[in-house]
């Protein structure tokens, strides 16, 4: 059992992300992982990132708040428990556009370099 606790889980600074509070529930700093990573953000008012995409698919969960989400396709904006899921290459922006605090939970694949290398590694016999 690998438990992180809130006071501890480690932040990160992705790119492209504006008055944001990113920290890393499972996954990466926060700990190792076979399959998928979380994060909790809190932005604020005003915040949110750019448009930009990623080969791994997303899935965001609305904790507090209100947040849009906008794509090439559209928009929606999520309360609180309303969740979404990005596929693979699928351009995204989040938006604050509310006067408080959202906070969202992102769960995504690990790479798949990282993936496919802890498959190898399971996969090696040991002497």
């Amino acid at each position: 059992m690998k438990v992180t606790r809130l006071a501890e889980a480690p932040a990160y600074f992705p790119p492209n992300h504006e008055d944001m509070r990113c920290l890393r529930l499972q996954g990466h700093e926060a700990g190792q992982t076979d399959l998928l990573w979380l994060g909790m953000s809190h932005i604020l008012p005003g915040g949110g990132t750019t448009l930009g995409g990623s080969p791994e698919e997303k899935f965001y969960v609305v904790l507090e708040g209100e947040l849009t989400i906008r794509t090439e396709e559209g928009e929606e904006t999520l309360g609180k428990w309303d969740s979404c899921r990005l596929a693979p290459h699928e351009k995204r922006a989040l938006e604050n556009r509310t006067n408080t605090p959202v906070t969202v939970l992102l769960a995504m694949p690990l790479p798949a370099d990282q993936r496919a290398a802890k498959t190898a590694e399971e996969e090696t016999p040991r002497n």
